[in-house]
């Protein structure tokens, strides 16, 4: 049990009196909050909070805990205080974990504003699509999409996206459009692989409570999101990319998206994940700020066309594995 981390959790609910206060500020699960309290409390014998229905209050116990641990607390207060006003020009290197799409299109073009205000930090970008990449293992903060399984780390939720379907204008004056999801099992779609060999050839809509699907196929598999999008760009297929990652095609005319009245429960949330002992350096709560403020921005600036209502869902092909997501039971 990491102790230092259950103390924060017990001073956090108790200034707020509440588990789920105290989660969101420390950018963590309520489970994760409740977990290691209860798991703290076994470990003393005492029951440090009570809970009842006005709320979460200390115990004489939890009082008398807390009280005692003060000289540690402000010791560590003081050591914190004492590296903030070293890194008063913050440094070092920040190492980012993220799939190349999302580098490319979401966070690249935002650091020139981050670099101005700490010119000393750099910024090391990997190439990581899971947690448990290689490259995962040095990166501070990892940016993935989707459901990851993550082993410990703290997890937070930066974006909820809506998958689009798209091509060029080109494609579309070519082949026509579609007027149903069904119909795109009529047209070439160029396909994601995903990081576990799944290949995500079923495309599942829902507009108004009615659901369509379609079981599509092209002559185009790649493990790598942008070689999908160059394709579509290029007028070579019809693609499904999350609204976030091709907002500049999309304000440029390159890319058209279609049957935008049906949405996917399925669209890939976007998370940020790292280890709670990295949070204690400066460049990493600098760049997690930054982060969280670039896709808040995102969300907010978002076309009005491409509301996301639907919440996102883990799709079954992605709990029950297969070479491809039309192979999964239903």
């Amino acid at each position: 049990m990491d102790k230092l981390r259950a103390l924060e959790y017990v001073v956090a609910t108790a200034r707020t009196h509440s588990f789920s206060a105290a989660a969101r500020e420390l950018g963590v699960s309520v489970a994760a909050v409740a977990r290691l309290v209860s798991t703290l409390e076994t470990s003393l014998g005492v029951k440090l909070f009570e809970r009842n229905s006005q709320g979460i209050k200390l115990t004489a116990d939890g009082a008398s805990y807390l009280n005692m641990c003060q000289p540690a607390l402000r010791q560590l207060e003081q050591a914190e205080d004492s590296l903030r006003g070293a890194a008063s020009r913050p440094k070092g290197t920040l190492v980012l974990g993220c799939p190349t799409i999302l580098s490319q299109h979401c966070v690249i073009p935002e650091l020139p504003s981050f670099h101005a205000r700490y010119p000393d930090i750099q910024i090391d970008i990997r190439t990581v699509d899971k947690p448990t990449a290689i490259d995962a293992n040095v990166a501070e903060l990892q940016v993935l999409f989707g459901w990851p399984e993550h082993g410990g780390m703290i997890q937070r939720r930066l974006a909820n996206t809506r998958s689009l379907i798209c091509a060029s204008p080109r494609y579309w004056a070519t082949h026509g459009i579609p007027q149903s999801i069904p119909e795109l099992e009529q047209h070439q779609c160029l396909l994601f692989r995903d990081h576990e060999g799944t290949v995500i050839d079923y495309w599942e809509h829902e507009c108004d409570g009615i659901k369509q699907s379609a079981a599509v196929s092209g002559w185009l598999v790649s493990t790598h999101r942008d070689d999908i999008l160059d394709a579509v760009v290029a007028g070579l297929g019809v693609g499904r990319f999350t609204d976030l990652s091709i907002r500049e095609l999309l304000k440029s005319g390159r890319l058209v998206p279609v049957l935008l009245d049906w949405e996917s429960r399925h669209a890939p949330p976007i998370n940020l994940l790292y280890r709670s002992s990295q949070r204690r350096l400066p460049r990493v709560r600098l760049f997690i700020d930054f982060l969280v403020s670039v896709f808040r921005r995102m969300e907010e600036e978002r076309d009005p066309t491409f509301r996301v209502s639907l919440p996102p869902e883990r799709p079954d092909w992605y709990r029950r594995r297969h070479e491809r997501a039309s192979a999964t039971p239903r």
